[in-house]
């Protein structure tokens, strides 16, 4: 069989496989019954073991040695929904040295305050990264002290001055930050008209040139239309739960999205006009990437209790496929991640949900040459979709972290449902790290990852970027009411790695939207530069490929936004390469 007919056998079509599937779980529940263990569940039945050689890598706890002191809430909870929802956090180099610094968001207090007597007793805080392992606090210096209801954030050049823009979600509205250079910022969300709503309860926010014309345009996500009149006394049922009626999504009409298109000096809002508004959707990430591989980005967006919205660009305008793409699941949607996982030379991406409903990996069939975008949520055979039963998943990033040439996976879960013992607080949950084993699929490999995912924490937003420089992914992990919690790689010295920041003249200097393919040892790999939000966070916009025990990268071909194609050939490997539009093999 050639290749293309073994991916072919092995996903199936989304209706096959979605058949195979219910057929499946029936067995499962067959073999349940049978059993003589009365706590024995689904997990159990398809749950697999830690194959011996998954690679002991840990990661430690590096925020206090790191110099990071960060806390998303301060106060009582008031068991209003914007408050459990938060936070995000973002990489981005803002000062041009090569190295990530971090953003992380506050959520100012508890919304049941008066708005006379709000302090803010906390903020959202910039860290710049020295170079050396640790950070410094620039805060008060660099004109970022916002101090409001924050929800995520996002880093962009909207204004192609070559410095890293910054744009910040709210409960409230949002805010654009610029970069006049060595991130020190400025407030442009009057001249800009980016603010959205007065009443907006915003939650994601990607960046990426949908139109074509060369400059970077905003999507965001709004969730719900929230009244914080409600009276949190009131309940509702969630899981089977009595949970206050306010912490409720579904007690609230969905709210519509924003599309704010680049006009040089200021923004126009346009959801309606090209199609994108979801005004069915209480959306809370989205990303903007090529699926279909035509030159256009289309745009994915993820849903809470309801459904997921899958908009195919057809060049400025928009035409909903959700449907006819199997994309458009009825779950509780959060986060996304996106990559070419089974390296196969298109792309597909990965979705986290509630509890008991599962994850999604959504496998892209665009190399069998359908007429239409088709996907098959292929999570289960991959080792992704029962291990998430117990989990309300978040962040997530697809990371090598062992530098294998295969891309693992990170998912930060955190409960909505509050702690029966101390209502103040909401139930923790561990983070989850997933091993690829080559054409095996995933491993859970957790509790081989060290101490930090043995500890569970209320994870919201996480973002991933090689912060030491050391060639090993690290992630940084926003809790909802906690600190931030900053995850450093240990690594391994068996493999190597390449990692690729792209740079271009124009109004989209940092090319936002480009294709990055690596071949190296007869693999190749793929990835799209800006094209996975996580969860209300931002990742490091350099591109890191792990690349196993070659000794060198083959070449390495650029898709830039507006198609034109570049190469460059034998780059070393375990180095940071900037790749300058101009400067490779036409």
């Amino acid at each position: 069989m050639t290749p293309r007919q073994r991916r072919l056998l092995k996903y199936g079509l989304g209706s096959a496989g979605l058949v195979i599937s219910i057929v499946g779980l029936v067995a499962m529940v067959e073999r349940m019954s049978d059993t003589t263990d009365p706590t024995a569940g689904i997990d159990d039945v398809l749950s697999r073991e830690l194959p011996a050689d998954v690679p002991r890598i840990a990661f430690t706890d590096a925020t206090a040695a790191a110099g990071i002191d960060f806390q998303h809430f301060d106060g009582e909870r008031s068991q209003l929904l914007p408050e459990d929802m938060g936070p995000g956090v973002a990489w981005g180099d803002c000062d041009g040295d090569g190295w990530p610094d971090l953003y992380a968001v506050a959520f100012g207090g508890p919304l049941n305050t008066t708005a006379q007597s709000r302090s803010f007793a906390t903020q959202s805080q910039l860290y710049r990264n020295r170079a050396d392992g640790t950070f410094e606090d620039i805060t008060s210096i660099s004109g970022v002290d916002v101090s409001k209801f924050g929800m995520g954030a996002s880093w962009a050049d909207y204004d192609g001055d070559g410095d890293l823009d910054l744009y910040v979600t709210h409960y409230g509205p949002n805010v654009l930050l610029r970069n006049e250079g060595g991130c020190r910022f400025v407030d442009v969300t009057a001249d800009t008209g980016i603010a959205g709503g007065d009443d907006d309860f915003s939650a994601g926010a990607t960046w990426g040139d949908y139109d074509g014309d060369g400059d970077i345009d905003l999507y965001v996500t709004n969730y719900v239309e929230f009244d914080a009149s409600t009276a949190a006394s009131a309940a509702s049922l969630q899981f089977g739960k009595a949970v206050p009626f306010t912490l409720n999504p579904a007690s609230y009409p969905p709210a519509a999205n924003r599309l704010f298109r680049n006009d040089g000096a200021r923004f126009a809002e346009i959801a309606a006009d090209v199609g994108v508004a979801n005004t069915a959707g209480r959306s809370l990430s989205a990303t903007w990437t090529d699926f279909d591989d035509d030159g256009l980005l289309d745009l994915y967006v993820a849903n809470d209790i309801s459904d997921n919205a899958f908009y195919r660009n057809l060049g400025g305008h928009f035409e909903d496929v959700s449907a006819a793409s199997l994309t458009a699941d009825y779950r509780g949607a959060m986060g996304i991640a996106v990559t070419d996982f089974d390296r196969d030379g298109d792309v597909d991406f990965f979705v986290t949900h509630w509890i008991a409903q599962e994850n999604g990996l959504y496998a892209n069939h665009l190399e069998f040459g359908l007429d239409t975008l088709m996907f098959a949520d292929v999570a289960e055979m991959m080792g992704l979709g029962y291990t998430a039963l117990e989990y309300v998943g978040w962040g997530t990033e697809f990371v090598d972290y062992d530098n294998d040439g295969y891309k693992d996976l990170f998912i930060a879960n955190g409960h909505t449902l509050e702690d029966p013992q101390d209502r103040a607080h909401l139930v923790p949950q561990r983070m989850q790290l997933f091993w690829r084993r080559g054409e095996e699929g995933f491993f859970d490999a957790t509790r081989a990852a060290g101490e930090p995912f043995q500890q569970p924490l209320v994870g919201r937003g996480a973002a991933a970027a090689d912060y030491d420089g050391d060639g090993n992914i690290d992630m940084a992990v926003a809790q909802n009411g906690g600190n931030l919690v900053l995850l450093r790689n240990s690594g391994s010295d068996e493999n190597r790695w390449a990692a690729i920041a792209l740079a271009q003249p124009g109004a989209n200097r940092f090319a936002l939207g480009a294709r990055v393919q690596l071949s190296a040892g007869g693999v190749r790999q793929t990835h799209v530069v800006g094209s996975s939000p996580s969860y209300l966070s931002h990742n490091d916009l350099t591109v890191h490929f792990g690349l196993g025990v070659v000794e060198s990268v083959d070449s390495i071909t650029v898709r830039w936004p507006d198609g034109a194609e570049e190469t460059w050939s034998d780059l070393a490997v375990n180095q940071r390469h900037r790749l300058e539009r101009g400067t490779g093999a036409q």
